[in-house]
């Protein structure tokens, strides 16, 4: 998974795959009966006994920090994500964060801390097609599924094991809207693997030229890219290709974290920014 930091690049598409979204899976998968997840899963979100009691209260009040408004299935979902994560860590090392708060706050909260933006943008929301490119454990492309159920997510990454955790999402959490794919996003075919996406995003995935180059053949027309970014990347802004135009940078506040947080929406030429 990537960096919280978001200090560092990736290149698109490290390994050869295939979709698993509408065709065979051939992620790896995830088998609960494994004695180490079994072992880990006593002591998932563990710490102390009033931590589930303390998530619960941590990720309200984030919310209403970021201007959320979720039912109390999407918030009981959100932590069974957490639970998850930590779970399957163990045995397929999805991300360095270890502790369950800080997975809380470097994860659920930083991802989230996007939501309303791209929602007052019309962005996001009832039927948007979204694909997230290089989703490691699903961020943020699982929480927008969890928290915009009439969405179609769809998470691409190179990484079978990742591929086959948001698969596992998707049966544990009842998620019929998340959409795995064990592919090079430039693999990716529209319509046979995904409908074309109104809202492509990424989470420190690679440089923004490389973002958008890797993955255009897969936005429909007039939809946009949204990359979460640390600090402004000038020269990645630099580095775009003349007919794709850049929103002002919007400054997230992400809640208990203190760092440089910015999201940058990106579209082509001639659509409106």
């Amino acid at each position: 998974m990537r960096n919280p930091g978001r200090s560092g690049s990736k290149p698109a598409g490290l390994l050869p795959g295939h979709g698993t979204g509408h065709r065979k899976p051939s992620a790896m998968a995830i088998d609960p009966r494994n004695e180490k997840a079994r072992s880990h899963s006593a002591r998932s979100l563990s710490g102390s006994a009033s931590w589930p009691e303390e998530a619960r209260a941590a990720l309200a009040a984030a919310l209403a920090e970021l201007r959320l408004q979720l039912d109390e299935r999407a918030c009981a979902s959100l932590l069974d994500y957490l639970a998850q994560l930590q779970k399957w860590n163990a045995v397929y090392n999805l991300t360095a964060i270890r502790d369950p708060r800080e997975m809380l706050v470097q994860h659920l909260f930083d991802c989230l801390a996007i939501i309303a933006p791209l929602r007052e943008r019309g962005l996001l929301g009832k039927d948007a097609v979204v694909l997230d490119v290089g989703s490691g454990g699903g961020l943020p492309g699982a929480l927008i599924a969890i928290v915009e159920p009439g969405a179609q997510v769809h998470c691409v990454d190179t990484v079978s094991k990742k591929a086959a955790f948001i698969a596992q999402l998707r049966a544990e959490l009842s998620l019929p809207n998340l959409h795995a794919h064990h592919a090079r996003v430039e693999e990716l075919v529209c319509p046979d693997d995904m409908p074309a996406a109104s809202l492509i995003v990424s989470r420190a995935f690679s440089s923004l030229a490389q973002f958008v180059g890797c993955s255009a053949h897969l936005l429909a027309p007039g939809g946009a890219w949204a990359a979460m970014k640390g600090r402004l990347p000038d020269d990645e802004l630099a580095e775009l290709p003349a007919d794709v135009q850049v929103a002002t940078p919007i400054t997230l506040r992400v809640p208990k974290l203190d760092a440089v947080r910015h999201l940058l929406i990106l579209r082509r030429g001639g659509s409106p920014v």
